[in-house]
């Protein structure tokens, strides 16, 4: 059976989006049963060889694949399934580009119709040394505004921008982080001229959510984002209150990835 969507939102959907970011946050009693009968042999065996916290974020991000790859196609839970290992494309069905994130008891996972997508998220609340990480790692047009003007949040912004674009183009952090450079308003520029290319980053309940997708067709809308209730355990006593209802995205920028004017980094 198919969990039913508890919020959706979209802030432009006219032209349509080949993509969809599908969110679950990690109940207080989930039940790792329900969510773990969909898996296939291999993830049975990783899953056994997890300490209990990791085992309750992989039961959820492998659930939630499955569902967002249920409403995509039209086919049962239980019918899909990612690749073996890193689970970047769909074995059943065919065709669709995934990408997974998961933090602080959220898990989100982006589908794609396209080449290539990469999804990143980040608390809110999380606190750090970011203007040490900008001097060190960010372009130094992305220094000049961020340790002007910027705020936490601007920091929060960029780095999962550049987190989602890295995992769209399948490089890791080390040397690449230059390879992505975003601009006080939103504007984006990129290295990887292989396809079009599309990025947004925004708040979403307490998190900050940022998506990365290869446009081949050119959509105008921004991918729609949905939030799954994950199964949770029966318990005795009175029923636990319902969770409060998701707040909508808030796009900072969903914009065209400019890949002309960016000049490749040392």
């Amino acid at each position: 059976m198919m969990a039913g969507p508890s919020s959706v939102s979209s802030p432009d959907t006219v032209g349509g989006s080949d993509v969809s970011v599908w969110l679950s946050r990690l109940p207080a009693q989930p039940d790792l049963a329900a969510m773990g009968r969909c898996l296939d042999a291999a993830e049975r065996t990783r899953l056994q060889g997890l300490a209990p916290v990791r085992q309750q974020e992989f039961a959820l991000s492998r659930w939630l694949i499955r569902q967002a790859l249920a409403r995509a196609s039209g086919l049962e839970p239980d019918l899909c399934a990612p690749v073996p290992g890193r689970p970047v494309r769909s074995a059943r069905p065919e065709g669709w580009s995934l990408s997974l994130s998961h933090s602080h008891g959220v898990a989100a996972c982006a589908i794609s119709a396209g080449t290539a997508v990469g999804v990143d998220l980040e608390p809110l609340v999380r606190r750090s040394a970011w203007q040490q990480v900008v001097r060190r790692w960010f372009t130094p047009a992305e220094q000049a505004w961020l340790l002007a003007d910027g705020q936490h949040l601007d920091f929060l912004r960029v780095w999962t921008l550049k987190e989602a674009w890295l995992k769209a183009t399948g490089r890791g952090i080390a040397g690449h982080l230059q390879t992505l450079e975003v601009g006080a308003g939103g504007q984006l520029h990129g290295d990887d001229r292989r396809y079009p290319w599309r990025g947004g980053t925004g708040t979403v309940a307490d998190m900050m959510l940022a998506v990365v997708y290869s446009d081949e067709r050119q959509s105008r809308g921004a991918p729609a984002v949905h939030w799954l209730t994950a199964p949770t355990r029966a318990t005795t006593g009175p029923a636990p209150e319902p969770p409060p209802e998701p707040a909508a995205m808030a796009w900072w920028t969903h914009t065209h990835i400019d890949t002309e004017a960016h000049h490749d980094r040392p």
